[in-house]
């Protein structure tokens, strides 16, 4: 006896939400990116100002000074939405979770010279309240921002900055036997010591600006686009010349992750840029601004490794932001 099971295939009537179809022009398949980012913010239906802010209302495009034809023009390159997102920072957390279940097994910590030991704590302590300062900065651009395009990004980006914080304060507990006086020490020196009051003054003064893209030119390109290559390549690998691989194991993430940052924060410049020559000169007026005070706030902190030549190394970091801005957003510093 022969059995034959008949298939039917049924030819959905709409391949994906309406909103997403007239932004693409035909009903064709979207991607999931493009299903939970497109047209998220309401646009209606405020029945009133808030009063907190009577000039604005509750979702403003009048909150910075660049114009925009359609604000969902910020693509994200690396397509994240909560699900991608999620399960992207997930895969990376277990690499770094064995990489520190690995140092502290075979008590790699213990092999490096006493004074690189205290250097890394010098440093990456004290930088996980820089950390807190991204969060708020990028939580304020969530708020404020307008076009889901831009602020579900910077949300994500937000709870990273306290992922990279949480990671520099395992890595002081791992250098003080878990005692928690290092996280005193780097407390003490981010409001106490010289080296760190012109970053801690920094970070304090981006908490002020009303303008949001401002900020984001500040917090995400300029200070960001400085202070991570600094830390976490050429400090890194100083110490790493000194005390071989460890310490780079226990920063692998927050390497990885500014190289994927970055790609969407010169594609978000450079959408911003194109749109107008205006845009274009504002946004150059602000990276001269911020690229300047940021080089500033950082030689005192590369001083601490590199002595007289922190000058010349904050430079060499400088120049090659600058190409960074030409090559990847087309703005000139």
């Amino acid at each position: 006896m022969t059995i034959e099971i008949k298939t039917q295939s049924v030819e959905p009537l709409r391949h994906t939400f309406s909103n997403v179809s007239r932004r693409q022009g035909a009903d064709k398949p979207a991607s999931r990116y493009l299903e939970a980012m497109f047209d998220l913010q309401p646009t209606v239906n405020f029945h009133y100002k808030p009063q907190w802010d009577p000039d604005h209302d509750l979702y403003d495009t009048g909150r910075t000074a660049l114009v925009m034809e359609d604000w969902y023009a910020f693509r994200d390159p690396r397509q994240f939405y909560y699900g991608a997102w999620t399960t992207t920072r997930a895969k990376q957390q277990d690499v770094c979770e064995r990489n520190y279940a690995f140092v502290e097994k075979r008590g790699l910590l213990d092999l490096v010279p006493e004074s690189t030991r205290q250097q890394a704590e010098a440093i990456f302590v004290p930088l996980r309240h820089a950390e807190y300062a991204a969060n708020l900065n990028n939580m304020y651009i969530c708020a404020y921002g307008y076009g889901t395009a831009i602020t579900q990004a910077a949300g994500f980006n937000a709870v990273d900055r306290l992922g990279i914080a949480q990671y520099l304060s395992r890595i002081g507990l791992m250098l003080d036997g878990n005692t928690s006086e290092s996280l005193d020490r780097g407390k003490r020196a981010w409001l106490e010591d010289e080296t760190w009051q012109p970053l801690r003054r920094l970070c304090e003064e981006l908490m002020v600006p009303k303008d949001w893209f401002e900020l984001y030119v500040a917090q995400n390109f300029a200070l960001d686009g400085l202070l991570f290559p600094l830390v976490y390549e050429r400090i890194d690998g100083e110490l790493q010349r000194r005390s071989g691989s460890t310490l780079s194991m226990l920063n692998e993430f927050m390497s990885e992750w500014f190289g994927e940052t970055s790609r969407w924060v010169d594609a978000t410049l450079k959408t911003a840029a194109a749109e107008s020559d205006a845009n274009k000169v504002q946004l150059e007026a602000w990276l001269r601004h911020y690229v300047d005070r940021v080089a500033e706030a950082l030689t005192p902190v590369a001083a601490q490794v590199f002595k007289a030549d922190a000058h010349g190394v904050i430079a060499e970091l400088r120049e090659a932001l600058t190409h960074r801005a030409g090559k990847k957003a087309g703005l000139e510093l």
